[in-house]
Formats: C-alpha cells, sequence, structure tokens
C-alpha cells in the first residue's frame, strides 16, 4: 500500500475518530500514548470522543466538517444512530472524503464481541474472516489495525508512515507488516518452555508456557505484543496470562485457557508448522530433562502444596 502525499510542512492532518459500537476501550489506550502532547501538536482531531475536539458529534453528523483520515472504532450495525443520523450515512460520506481510513480495533476490523450478538453486526469490511461487499469502494484506502485493544504505538506509528508518505506493506486483511508481521510468540520471555514443552504452571506465575494445557493462542496470533510492550514493560503473555488471539478475525474465540487435543496433540498446531515437523521436533524435546527448570517447577509445586 503506498499513500499519495496528504501533508504539507505546513499542515497538519485532520482526523475524525468516530465510534459506533464499541467500548471506547481503543481511544483510552491511545491516550496512554507517552508523547501524546508532542502528537497533537502535529496531528488535528476534528472529532475524537474523549478528547477537546474542533467540532461537536452533532456537527459530524449533519456534515459539516471535513477530514483527511477517518478512524472508525467499533462494531458495524448499519441502522446504527449517531446524533440521529444512520452509521451508514456518515461512513460512507466521511469515507468518501478521507485520504486513508483506518479500522481501530478488532470490533471495527473484523465484528469482534459484538458481532456474536447478531448477524447484522460486523467490521467494515469483514465479518471475522468474511469479506464482505458493504464499503467495498473504500477497501483499497483501509489499514486494518485489530486488537482490542490496539496498543497506542501501533495506532501512532501507522499515522505517522501516513503523514511521512510511507510505503506499507499488508498482510490479507490489509494489517501492516510492520506491526503485525510478527507472532505474539516473537518475544515471549517463555519461548524457552515453549521448546521444551514445559506447561506446569499457573496463572500469573513466572514459569512455564501455557500452549500445551492452557489455551495461549500466541503461535498463531499476529501482533507485536511481545516486541511493543505494554507501558514499556509487559504482556500478557510476560505476565502470566495466556494470549487471547484478540487482534485475530476470529475473537473471542469459545474455550479460553484450554488447549483442545487429540489423543494428546494440540489441535491447532502453530502458525504454518507442518504437523510432521511438529511432532518430530516434540518428540525430541520431551527426551531432555532440564534441570534448571525441573528444579524450579519442584520446588514451586512443593511449597504449593504445603500452602494447601
Amino acid at each position: 500500500m503506498i499513500f499519495h502525499k496528504i501533508y504539507t510542512m505546513h499542515s497538519k492532518l485532520d482526523i475524525l475518530w468516530l465510534s459506533a459500537l464499541a467500548c471506547n476501550g481503543n481511544a483510552h489506550s491511545f491516550l496512554n500514548y507517552k508523547d501524546i502532547d508532542l502528537f497533537l501538536q502535529e496531528f488535528d482531531f476534528v472529532y475524537h470522543p474523549l478528547l477537546p475536539s474542533k467540532y461537536k458529534l452533532t456537527d459530524i453528523a449533519n456534515f459539516k466538517v471535513e477530514c483527511d483520515i477517518l478512524i472508525i472504532e467499533g462494531s458495524i450495525e448499519k441502522h446504527h444512530k449517531i446524533a440521529d443520523t444512520y452509521l451508514d450515512e456518515v461512513i460512507s460520506y466521511y469515507a468518501n472524503m478521507a485520504k486513508v481510513i483506518i479500522t481501530l480495533g478488532t470490533c471495527a476490523s473484523f465484528g469482534g464481541i459484538f458481532a456474536q450478538y447478531s448477524q447484522n453486526i460486523s467490521g467494515l469490511h469483514y465479518r471475522q474472516k468474511e469479506k464482505l461487499n458493504h464499503y467495498n469502494s473504500f477497501y483499497n484506502k483501509t489499514i486494518t489495525l485489530s486488537g482490542c485493544p490496539v496498543h497506542p504505538e501501533t495506532l501512532v506509528g501507522t499515522l505517522y508512515m501516513i503523514r511521512d508518505d510511507t510505503k506499507l506493506p499488508i498482510d490479507e486483511y490489509n494489517r501492516p507488516l510492520y506491526y503485525y508481521g510478527y507472532l505474539v510468540h516473537n518475544g515471549c520471555s517463555r519461548n524457552e518452555y515453549f521448546e521444551y514443552k514445559i506447561d506446569k504452571h499457573n496463572f500469573g506465575e513466572v514459569e512455564g508456557c501455557s500452549f500445551y494445557e492452557h489455551g495461549c493462542q500466541g503461535t498463531y496470533t499476529h501482533a507485536p505484543c511481545n516486541i511493543n510492550l505494554w507501558s514499556g514493560v509487559n504482556s500478557k503473555t510476560r505476565a502470566g496470562q495466556p494470549c487471547m488471539g484478540c487482534s485475530e478475525p476470529n475473537f473471542p474465540a469459545t474455550n479460553l485457557w484450554e488447549t483442545k487435543k487429540h489423543m494428546g496433540i494440540p489441535a491447532k498446531l502453530p502458525y504454518k508448522i507442518p504437523k510432521r515437523a511438529y511432532l518430530s521436533l516434540a518428540g525430541v524435546a520431551k527426551t531432555f530433562t532440564i534441570e534448571r527448570f525441573s528444579k524450579r517447577i519442584f520446588e514451586s509445586d512443593e511449597k504449593k502444596d504445603r500452602v494447601d
């Protein structure tokens, strides 16, 4: 994806942030961007649901503003209204005007949690993995930033790349490979436990991988969570919670925290790992006893038993 130059040295890009069916999680996440004051010197929000803006929501609904970038947060229901105007009309009007559209969060991108309520609710271009025909004319200028919520660095970095006219390679869902070309598994501090098939731990503990028993989806979830750490220090998997796959089209999955197996083999193998290769590597790994791991986990279990 290559952007046409929409920024000049003496102008700011005008951003319109529309909230559809949303919890405002992405709007709150953005407020945690560490250099938000600097960002706001270089970009203008004509409307943002939580920040002081140039215009009111009624102005947006009455088509009185202009924008360069349209950010949509939340799932789309055509007959949902904002300020007495159908959301479908508002999106169509500003999507035609905008140079770039960003679907921010998994709800706006793939439907998310709200889409489980009704077949009439979806993301802008997708309902899970199903490509929709509605809003199709805007597809080629849409960037998908999925996640629940999206890391503020991912949004801000993408906006700067748009401003600077940067070539942006994308995946099959229009997600920038700069951020979504990684798996959550990349950079996870528990990778060594994964390699040696050690999954003996409880949530929140520092020992063990959660792929084999606790439903961690980090080995097939595209997101920079363990590369761009939250608050610069942590991620779900590092803190001892299994990855929920929140940036993938099928989020939220059922039976979280449980690894479905067939004859002891995980039903869903790591992304693009052939079954034969996985079984061969797993078989070899299980023949090793890693004393420094085994000792620590044994001592942890022994301590827990004494407490119980």
